[in-house]
């Protein structure tokens, strides 16, 4: 092993876990399920350098820019996996939030051996999508030293972008990169190295919280609910109609009807119903209101 790659938290052994061998199958779970534990704590410590990093994405969302992740491996795929989520989550266009992984959408299914070892990787994805000044870049690494994230984030960086670095590591190498770094210490595997189990939650546990929190202040909920899923299928259709019914306290058949002749548009249905107008009206309120429910039930009209 690489002597600097040793001295690296996420790669030393775990006390704790010395038998894990020779342990019976409940014990093997119970060290997992111990270790686990202490991710959520881990991210605790953390919360103020996320807050920055939803800023930077919520700023550049409100200025027509996107959220990139950056990542290779495990790292990469969380992202794509976070990516992926917010269109029908929130009815995003899929372009709004991107995942990016080294060695390209292939290495998503079969590891693309060497593609993270190149700074200039990194760089050419960005470029592939054109990224500008107004994005927010956020490269992900356990370790902090995969060279594929380091040259995106330089490259991000040099054109003007906000750039976040999240890793598992104290004074990681890419968190000299970027404007603002999440460093999240969760400690030494169960399994020596294996940054997909404990690195890999705290990773997920974040980038859930920077796309949701994010969603939110854009005002794609009401209360905790999410007013603008975007309905897909009938089990989507359904959920949109329970959450109309929540929310306006109508019958199942008017909630249903209003759904339909909004378009399947959650947030248009219910100020459609509150405000009793029609889609156009609701539509109109909710543009003037940046999109948020709340505001447009209760602005005065003149």
């Amino acid at each position: 092993m690489d002597e600097n790659l040793a001295l690296l938290t996420t790669e030393t052994r775990n006390n704790h876990t010395m038998q894990i061998d020779t342990a019976t199958p409940l014990e093997i779970l119970r060290m997992i399920n111990e270790e686990d534990q202490k991710v959520a704590l881990a991210v605790k410590e953390v919360l103020s350098d996320v807050e920055a990093a939803i800023g930077f994405a919520v700023d550049s969302f409100k200025k027509g820019g996107r959220l990139v992740y950056l990542g290779a491996g495990t790292s990469g795929r969380l992202g794509i996996l976070d990516a992926v989520e917010c269109p029908p989550t929130f009815s995003t266009d899929p372009e709004m939030v991107q995942g990016m992984i080294a060695g390209g959408d292939r290495a998503f299914l079969k590891a693309v051996e060497g593609a993270e070892d190149r700074n200039e990787f990194g760089e050419e994805d960005l470029k592939k999508i054109g990224l500008t000044e107004k994005d927010t870049v956020v490269g992900i690494a356990a370790s902090g030293r995969t060279p594929y994230v380091i040259g995106g984030l330089r490259y991000a960086r040099s054109i003007g972008a906000k750039t976040v670095a999240l890793s598992c590591n104290k004074n990681a190498a890419i968190s000299k990169e970027a404007d603002h770094s999440i460093e999240v210490i969760v400690g030494a595997e169960a399994l020596t190295g294996s940054t997909r189990m404990k690195a890999g939650t705290a990773q997920k546990m974040i980038l859930n919280m920077i796309s949701t929190t994010s969603m939110i202040l854009l005002g794609k909920a009401y209360e905790n609910l999410m007013v603008d899923v975007h309905v897909s299928n009938e089990k989507l259709k359904e959920r949109a109609i329970g959450i109309i019914r929540q929310i306006t306290g109508v019958t199942y058949e008017v909630a249903k009807e209003a759904l339909e002749n909004a378009d399947l548009q959650v947030k248009v249905a219910i100020v459609m119903i509150k405000r009793g107008i029609n889609k156009e009206a609701a539509a109109a309120l909710l543009d003037k209101t940046d999109g948020y429910v709340k505001k447009a039930i209760q602005i005065e009209v003149e």
